[in-house]
This record gives structure tokens, C-alpha cells and sequence, in this order.
């Protein structure tokens, strides 16, 4: 963790008294002994690094769970037993007829289920928090994958890959706030970016699993099993998540102060009366009180589209454009649809698995390699990079796929791998990162809401298209999505402020400070000259406070004025 300190209790709607009352008297109420009381019997189980590596466990097998769940559908598709009980799915080899569209819908009605799950969140993310959303989603998931187990029909396998779908979209939109609430900002990057590659590993070993359960052809455990194997990682997730605490953000937002400081001490692995723990502390509980407009009770889901000094509405939508961005950039081209591709690139049915699981394993290992670098060099960098090289690539498929030769077709099944190595790198994680980084506090869980959205709904319309879009245009497909890659890579350098290095309520400072000075957020997120969240030069950016420390009254005017 790193910057920490306290107010007064915020009421239960999350409005802050702080923004009524002095730091001094503040640091009073901390430091009473009723209050210390409070916090020693507010201790989690666990402090320290094993706290922090018991939330990135548990947080990693909820997007391994994603993985895996994403991934389970490529290669059962083409399986014997699946396509017998549901023939709906089996395209012709001339294309006629409405089956690519029913497999393709097959497969992109999960996200609808997902899209359903993350907009739930506007009005139970806050109201639950993060823990109970979590297990919320993972209990729903069990359900949803009991139910395409069993099924026995299209019309059932629809419906509970939507079920299914629905837990899953609350989980993504309340995992990565969660995580990143909960990790210091000089590793929160890295901590997050491995659950983009535990997507890759949960998209791995389904691949696997797939083509193990492939020579099971005489019974439909063939796909019955590898769908069902998700409920043991949902279980795992409910398992794990009961032994963590609260989020310290949510709690403090919601008046539970000691609760707050207990878990900030336990992150940080030090007393609460520690200057680091006080600061962090501060930081948080400031945040809140410039958020809460000083008595302003509007719902943070209308706050979200506010602008201002707290600039909700542009961090917001950030958020949801940098969702979108991954999915359009053809991604799931590859992941929903890998064994397909590569069947279509004249490979055998057997050999076209092992491909594809390869494929997968090149993702997981690529996607690592992320890990190591978004801390040092930052994320837009790594965003630039991933755009530069997916829209390369994407340009070079379709020059090669209008070749009709063994020779490109094989260059055509390496660049599937290329493709994802740029991805993984830039893209992969970014997006769950990103969004959780650059939204304030107050609107952080409907903000989120909407992003993940974003994804869902981008996803589906990707997801939903590419089957029809390769029997319609083939090849030049990967032209549209060279352009859209293309479009992606000026939008960030212009538009994508850095977060690296920051701590959560530091990007309110950034986006302060450029509304103050009238210039763009970007700019100001690449100066060193940024006072921290909690220091008196932020209080007053904020328009907490003057420069005597006294309390802005004015600043509610001000903010409601913009």
C-alpha cells in the first residue's frame, strides 16, 4: 500500500463529514484509544505479503475462471458429441443455411449473459461491496455451469450460458476494483496484469482439457466434462474470498472507519499509527470528502456523469473506450474461434487442436512478459505498442489469406501466433487495469459497471459477426480489423493519461490540477511535479482546503457551478 491517514465517519450514502472538520480534529478522533480498540479487533487474518498474495490468489482464479470459461466453447464446437446433441452448431461446408449464425450465437449469447452482470453492478456493487458481488457471481456461475452440463437441448445450452454469463459479468466488473483497491501503487500495475495472464491460463488449459476429452468420442463427456471442470475454480474463488477482508476503500466510504484502517495496516504490514498507514489513510478519506461534494447526496451513478474539478464523466468514459478498444482490436477472433481458424487454414481436425492449444500456451507465456514491464515503463507505452504491432499483423493475414498456397497458409497460422503475443503484451490485462485505476472512488463501482459493459458489448457484437463475416468476406475480415487497430493507436497518445506509479486517489489530483490549469490530463499525468494525495498541495487542488488548512466551503459551489 502506500499513501494512508483518517477522518470522521462518511454516512451510510457516502457523503463525508470530513470536508466540515479539520485535519486536526481528525487525527484526534484517530487517536483515541476507543478507536485503536476498534482497529486491533478489526484486524484481518492475515497482514503483509500474505495478505497480498492471498488477494492476488484469489483474485487470479476469478479471471482464471474467465479464462477457462472463454476459451471451453473453441474446441467443442467441432467435437463429434457436441455437434450430435446440438446439430445446430454443424456448418455445412458450402455455407448455406442459418448455421453459422447459430453457432456463432451460440457462442456470443454468453455475453450478453456478461453484459447483463456488469450493468446488475450499477446498483448492487456499492450495496453489497466487493467480497459479497464476488461471491454472488461465482454462485451464480456454479448454477449456470450445472445447467449447460446437463443440457440437452440448444434452447437450454442458451439459456445457461446466459445464467452462466451473469456471474461472470459481475465478477470481471468487481474483481479488478477490488484488486486494485487492495495493492500498493508501486506493484498495483503487475499485480493486476497477472490476472490478465491467468485469463491466458485459464484460456490454456481448457484447450488442453478440450483436446484431451476430444478422444472420448463415443460418449458425451466429451464436452460435458471440460464444461463442467469451471465449477471447481468457482468454488475455489468462494473459498478464498470468505478468508479476505473488505476492500478499505468501500469501507471507509461507507463510514467504517476502524474496519478501514485495520485492513490498510494489514496491507502495509505495519501498525496503524504508522506515517505511511496515516497517509494512505488520509489520502482515501479526502478522496471521499472531495468526491462527496461536501453534502452533495446525488447517487455516485449520476455523479458519474458530472464533470468539474473531479472530471467523473471523462474518467468514466475513458474506461469504457479502453474496454472497447480490446475487443475490437479482433482478439476473440482467435480465442472463441482458434480451432475453427485454423481448420480453415486446410489443417486436420486433430492437428488443428494441438495447434490451437499451442496457441493458447504461446498467449499465457507471451502475456507474462507484461508483468515485467508495466511498472517500469508505464501503461501507455505498452498500450501503443500492442495497437502498432496487432494492426501490422492484422494487414499482413490478409494479404496472405488472399494467397491460396500451403506456403502462406502456414505463415498465416505463425501470425495467429504473433497476434496474440502483441496482444497479451499491451492489451491483455491493460483493460482490467485501466479503468480501476482512472475513476475516482465515489464512482468507481458504476463506473466499472459501465466499462465492463463496454467489453460485453463489444465482445458480443465481435463474437456474433465473425462467423457470418469469414463465410460472407473471408480473408478480408482481418482488413477491418487492421483498420480498427489502426484507429486505436492515436486515440491513446492523445487522449490516455499515465497512471503508472500513482496511487488511486493521485489520478484525482492529475485530473484536478489539468482542470485547474485548464490543460489536458495527459500532460499533467506525465509531470513529476504532482503533489501526492494527502499532502496540504493536493487538499488544496482539491479544493478541500486553503492554503491555512481551513476548509473550502466554496468548493461545493465551485464543483456544482462546472
Amino acid at each position: 500500500m502506500s499513501r494512508t491517514s483518517c477522518s470522521p465517519p462518511v454516512s451510510d450514502d457516502g457523503v463525508s463529514t470530513t470536508s466540515r472538520r479539520s485535519k486536526t480534529q481528525a487525527d484526534v478522533a484517530v487517536n483515541s484509544a476507543d478507536f485503536d480498540a476498534e482497529v486491533a479487533a478489526s484486524a484481518p487474518y492475515l497482514s503483509g505479503p500474505a495478505l497480498t498474495a492471498a488477494i492476488a490468489c484469489v483474485a487470479g482464479t476469478g479471471f482464471t475462471l474467465f479464462g477457462y470459461d472463454q476459451g471451453v466453447m473453441s474446441a467443442l464446437l467441432t467435437a463429434k458429441q457436441f455437434e450430435n446433441v446440438f446439430p445446430q452448431v454443424v456448418v455445412p461446408k458450402d455455407g448455406s443455411g442459418n448455421h453459422a449464425t447459430l453457432q456463432s450465437f451460440v457462442v456470443a449469447i454468453y455475453e450478453i449473459g456478461c453484459l447483463i452482470g456488469a450493468l446488475s453492478n450499477l446498483w448492487v456493487g456499492d450495496w453489497l461491496g466487493r467480497r459479497k458481488t464476488i461471491v454472488v457471481g461465482g454462485i451464480i456461475m456454479v448454477i449456470g455451469a450445472i445447467l449447460q452440463t446437463a443440457s440437452y437441448s440448444y434452447a437450454q445450452l442458451v439459456v445457461a450460458r446466459i445464467i452462466t454469463g451473469l456471474g461472470n459479468g459481475l465478477n470481471t466488473s468487481t474483481v479488478p476494483s477490488y484488486h486494485a483497491e487492495c495493492s500498493p501503487a508501486a506493484r498495483r500495475g503487475s499485480l493486476i496484469m497477472i490476472e490478465g495472464s491467468l485469463i491466458t491460463f485459464g484460456i490454456m488449459i481448457s484447450y488442453w482439457i478440450d483436446f484431451a476429452f476430444f478422444w472420448i468420442s463415443g460418449s458425451s463427456a466429451q464436452w460435458r466434462v471440460p464444461i463442467a471442470l469451471q465449477i471447481v475454480l468457482a468454488l475455489i474463488m468462494i473459498a478464498g474470498i470468505s478468508f479476505l477482508p473488505e476492500s478499505p476503500r468501500w469501507l471507509a466510504k461507507h463510514g467504517r472507519d476502524a474496519e478501514a484502517l485495520a485492513v490498510i495496516s494489514a496491507l502495509d504490514g505495519k501498525p496503524h499509527t504508522d506515517a505511511a498507514v496515516q497517509q494512505t489513510y488520509h489520502g482515501i478519506r479526502e478522496a471521499i470528502a472531495a468526491e462527496s461534494h461536501y453534502g452533495n447526496d446525488s447517487s455516485p451513478l449520476r455523479e458519474v456523469f458530472t464533470n468539474g474539478r473531479s472530471q467523473n464523466f471523462r474518467r468514466a468514459f475513458l474506461g469504457v473506450v479502453v474496454q472497447c478498444f480490446q475487443q475490437i482490436t479482433g482478439i476473440n477472433l482467435i480465442t472463441y474461434y482458434a480451432t475453427l481458424l485454423f481448420e480453415r487454414l486446410g489443417i486436420d481436425d486433430v492437428k488443428a487442436r494441438i495447434i490451437a492449444a499451442a496457441n493458447g500456451t504461446e498467449y499465457f507465456l507471451a502475456s507474462l512478459i507484461a508483468i515485467a514491464l508495466i511498472d517500469r515503463i508505464g501503461r501507455r507505452p505498452l498500450m501503443l505498442f500492442g495497437a502498432i504491432g496487432q494492426t501490422v499483423t492484422m494487414v499482413l493475414l490478409a494479404v496472405l489469406g488472399s494467397i491460396d498456397s500451403s506456403g502462406t497458409q502456414v505463415a498465416s497460422a505463425v501470425l495467429l501466433f504473433v497476434f496474440n503475443s502483441f496482444f497479451a503484451i499491451g492489451w491483455l490485462g491493460m483493460t482490467w487495469l485501466y479503468p480501476a485505476e482512472i475513476v475516482g472512488l465515489r464512482i468507481r463501482a458504476p463506473a466499472n459497471a459501465f466499462s465492463t459493459a463496454s467489453n460485453w458489448t463489444f465482445n458480443f457484437m465481435v463474437v456474433m459477426v465473425t462467423g457470418p463475416a469469414f463465410n460472407s468476406i473471408s480473408w478480408r475480415t482481418y482488413i477491418v480489423f487492421a483498420s480498427l487497430n489502426a484507429f486505436i493507436i492515436p486515440i491513446v497518445y492523445f487522449f490516455f493519461p499515465e497512471t503508472a506509479g500513482r496511487s488511486l486517489e493521485d489520478m484525482d489530483v492529475v485530473f484536478a490540477l489539468a482542470y485547474n490549469e485548464g490543460v489536458s490530463p495527459v500532460k499533467v499525468s506525465l509531470r513529476k511535479d504532482v503533489p501526492p494525495a494527502g499532502s496540504p498541495e493536493a487538499d488544496e487542488i482539491l479544493g478541500i482546503s486553503g492554503r491555512d488548512g481551513s476548509v473550502r466551503e466554496d468548493a461545493s459551489r465551485s464543483e456544482k457551478a462546472a
